[in-house]
């Protein structure tokens, strides 16, 4: 048996939520040789870049998760001010895109997944999208972990959805089926100039909490579905590469879009590196756009 599969049935039987929420209480601790300590030993183990952070010094962070979706410098990312263009919402890697077909978007080689089940399992919310396109991204640890809009966009709706914390690395997604509609998520539902948009944040192993702009943290709540209406009386209008959320350690984000909204860029493939702002595809802007 390969270390790769070995990895990811080792998931299935330690206890993820609690040694996901323990890692949280350790990632909010403000001691300042244990918090130090941490973000010292954790940039010195990824590389972390940072000349590129707006806090350039490690000690002056408050706690890990607070140098974990740390700022960026202004103009440390260019976001393509195209209207044609769709960006990456965040930085990251290509694990997945292309054509959502019968209802299935792809996780890894011989493996897909239902999009119904991705955004809560309901269908009517599920059929906007069928027939459409999706991209899926990986933030790896050493990455920037705020999450932007990669076009303008009008909140309409989210739902929590409970689920387990398997990790999302490459290895654990060739291994374990239907692993980002079984894991912990936030689903975001938006109008956009291009129709419907939904953008789901993925919980993972060792993830402290997802939060949003507009709500702070979100996850982990109570273990229910929970879903959220935005559209009256006060709606949430986002522009593009505005600050949508963040997470509390590292995940995957994925956009899904209706029929004939996107075309890819023909580059794009697993294990692409991608830059928040830069484009991944272009637009098929209808003609009401946002409300």
């Amino acid at each position: 048996m390969n270390k790769s599969k070995l990895f990811s049935l080792l998931q299935y039987v330690i206890p993820q939520h609690l040694l996901s929420r323990l890692t949280g209480r350790l990632a909010e601790c403000r001691l300042g040789w244990v918090k130090n300590s941490l973000i010292k030993t954790f940039i010195k183990r990824f590389n972390v870049d940072m000349s590129e952070a707006l806090q350039e010094d490690p000690t002056a962070y408050a706690n890990f998760n607070d140098f974990f979706t740390r700022e960026l410098k202004p103009g440390a990312r260019e976001i393509l001010a195209d209207p044609t263009q769709l960006v990456s919402p965040a930085d990251g890697a290509i694990s997945e895109l292309g054509l959502l077909e019968h209802g299935q978007l792809l996780q890894a080689k011989g493996i897909n997944y239902s999009l119904t089940r991705l955004l809560g399992g309901n269908l009517e919310k599920a059929k906007p999208f069928m027939g459409g396109s999706f991209a899926t991204i990986y933030l790896s640890p050493k990455d920037y972990h705020r999450v932007h809009m990669p076009l303008q966009g009008r909140l309409l709706e989210t739902i929590y959805v409970p689920g387990k914390l398997f990790s999302v690395n490459q290895a654990t997604a060739d291994n374990v089926p239907g692993l980002f509609a079984r894991n912990e998520r936030l689903v975001c539902f938006f109008e956009t100039p291009v129709g419907s948009m939904a953008l789901i944040l993925v919980g993972a192993m060792i993830v402290a909490g997802i939060e949003t702009v507009w709500d702070g943290q979100v996850a982990p709540p109570a273990h229910k579905l929970t879903l959220k209406d935005f559209s009256n009386p006060q709606p949430v209008v986002l522009e593009k590469g505005q600050e949508m959320g963040r997470f509390k350690l590292g995940s995957t984000a994925i956009l899904v879009f209706g029929p004939g909204a996107v075309e890819w860029r023909e580059e794009l493939q697993n294990g692409t590196p991608v830059k928040l702002g830069e484009a991944l595809a272009s637009l098929k802007i209808k003609s009401h756009g946002t409300k």
